[in-house]
């Protein structure tokens, strides 16, 4: 799940649970927004944690190597 998708979770679940005051017999709207909020975060939190070591790898100090070759 990338970013977007969370985002897009994150969003939609904010509107079931906050925005819409309907009725439906068996189901409650605003538990399922609830439901997608957190399926949202949690994806975001995964998202940060795997692309964000990525973008960490290889950006340490860069030391200078001399090489030498004997002649003979």
């Amino acid at each position: 799940m990338g970013i977007g998708v969370s985002v897009f979770l994150l969003a939609l679940g904010a509107i079931l649970a906050f925005a819409v005051h309907t009725t439906v017999s068996g189901i409650s709207i605003q538990v399922i927004g609830v439901i997608l909020m957190v399926a949202g975060a949690i994806g975001l939190a995964m998202t940060m944690l795997v692309f964000g070591r990525r973008d960490r790898v290889g950006a340490g100090v860069v030391e200078d190597r001399v090489v030498t070759r004997d002649v003979y």
